[in-house]
């Protein structure tokens, strides 16, 4: 793994729409390296406290580290920020003042050639974020139909050349099992006419995007988290939402805004029975995304959207 430290995507825009003060509780759901987890202790201190959350074994074990002079207002726990009501119950905390999701993986997990996340590395074809999961990209590439692999390629990946690709990989899983980095890239490389490939980007990354979001079921877990996400915040607490591509975006956008609007009632009824109010404000209409300079020093970045909504205060 590199060693050296990335600073976090988006962080002066997080600390700033989360209000980050003295005193306050947060939850950082995906806490990762705890890039955002320290700036986020620092601003609340001296008495401010932040509860991490991450189900990846080695994200924790690094956030440990690296705040470890944090530790009097820190708790560190291995879970999915899918159960973060479970985690916020177990702890005895009604309600935070925020909660923060980075959707992006942490550059030491793309770096980790072990951990099966990256094209560019040859590894074990992994790609479980929590290693005591049973499922791993290689299972599903070597095990599904061709058309189960084009539907998931699609789904998740958004992929164009999905039929292709998947065609591929059963040609060639029939040969001798996929099970490197290295060899699934080159197989859906193969796939893609040469005329065809992007020069700004590497021809597999959807398709590794596809099998990691379906290998971790991340947008599930996205879906269950905006169920009960707002009922864990207090009268106009803040979450925040760093995505990175627009499946992910998507979901949190339409959430916002049906939160956002005064009725909530079925689309089919021709008039208002709920007589509701707006259960958030908007706090930005639109995503905020990473500076020129920003993008400059971390190119990784460039892909970040950070939505945030204030809960509203009779919600």
């Amino acid at each position: 793994m590199q060693q050296q430290e990335h600073r976090p995507v988006l962080l002066d825009e997080v600390i700033e729409h989360l209000r980050c003060t003295a005193g306050k509780c947060f939850v950082d759901g995906t806490v990762g390296g705890g890039g955002h987890a320290r700036a986020i202790l620092k601003k609340t201190a001296p008495d401010g406290r932040l509860i991490g959350i991450d189900w990846d074994a080695d994200a924790l074990a690094k956030a440990q580290s690296n705040l470890q002079s944090y530790e009097e207002r820190l708790v560190l726990v291995r879970e999915n920020f899918a159960r973060i009501g479970p985690v916020l119950a177990r702890l005895h905390v009604q309600a935070v003042d925020g909660i923060l999701l980075d959707l992006g993986l942490s550059s030491f997990q793309v770096d980790a050639a072990e951990r099966g996340f990256s094209f560019s590395k040859p590894g074990p074809l992994d790609m479980r974020m929590d290693t005591r999961a049973e499922t791993t990209a290689a299972q599903l590439v070597n095990t599904l139909s061709e058309q189960e692999l084009a539907d998931l390629i699609w789904r998740f990946g958004e992929e164009r050349w999905r039929r292709r690709i998947a065609r591929n990989i059963v040609r060639v899983r029939a040969e001798a099992p996929i099970e490197t980095t290295e060899r699934l890239a080159e197989v859906v490389r193969k796939a893609i006419p040469a005329g065809k490939r992007s020069r700004k980007r590497h021809p597999a990354t959807r398709t590794f995007q596809a099998l990691r979001m379906a290998v971790n079921r991340e947008l599930d877990n996205l879906r269950i988290f905006l169920q009960g996400a707002l009922d864990l915040l207090r009268p106009r607490g803040r979450l925040a939402i760093i995505s990175f591509h627009s499946l992910e975006d998507r979901l949190a956008k339409q959430a916002f805004s049906h939160w956002a609007r005064s009725c909530r009632c079925p689309a089919q009824l021709p008039l208002c029975q709920c007589e509701g109010k707006p259960l958030v404000l908007l706090v930005n209409k639109k995503p905020v995304v990473p500076g020129v300079e920003e993008v400059k020093a971390n190119p990784r970045a460039r892909s970040g959207r950070l939505r945030v909504v204030e809960k509203a205060e009779a919600a």
